[in-house]
């Protein structure tokens, strides 16, 4: 107990806080760490965390810093953000004295399936173009092994247990830096 760090990932519609939020409740000492909220925690002067090396850097610091705090307190971690194998490798080498179990899985689904369900936000936080550019650059990534990607577009609401448990039981999804 508290010591495994989920990396919930992939483009904006695909289901990331839903399953992110589903887990937490599964586990029985949990910590959440939403990536957005991090990167919104400077107000004046924030960029775009993908535009402005700052923000992206600061965000990443954040998050590891949440990390290392709640390893600290023996929770598991559960974050949910845009993380490519980079920063998942950057995170684990940075986490590698705590002896944390890291698992990544980046949630994925077809193009109309994003489309659908980025129009199902509120139109203030559609990301539109943003969240396909995202889901090519994920199936694109030559460092993304397939071994981490879980397509949901199968898979119904009532049906999001179902990934919990894949993600909770499935030692392929373990991130080995």
């Amino acid at each position: 107990m508290g010591n495994t760090v989920y990396i919930i990932s992939g483009p904006a519609g695909v289901g990331k806080s839903t399953t992110s939020q589903i887990l937490v409740q599964a586990i029985s000492k949990s910590a959440y760490i939403s990536g957005d909220d991090v990167s919104h925690i400077p107000v004046n002067g924030r960029g775009k965390p993908w535009l402005d090396k700052d923000t992206y850097d600061l965000t990443w610091t954040n998050i590891l810093s949440l990390t290392n705090n709640t390893l600290d307190y023996r929770y598991d971690v559960v974050i949910d953000y845009i993380a490519f194998p980079k920063e998942v490798k950057w995170l684990a080498q940075a986490l590698s004295g705590k002896g944390a179990r890291i698992v990544y899985v980046v949630l994925l689904v077809d193009k109309k399936t994003i489309a659908y369900r980025d129009r199902l936000r509120s139109e203030e936080a559609w990301m539109g173009e943003r969240s396909l550019e995202l889901l090519e650059q994920f199936e694109n990534d030559p460092e993304l092994s397939d071994r981490f990607k879980l397509y949901t577009d199968q898979y119904q609401t009532d049906q999001l247990s179902m990934i919990v448990e894949e993600i909770m039981s499935c030692d392929k999804y373990i991130f080995n830096a």
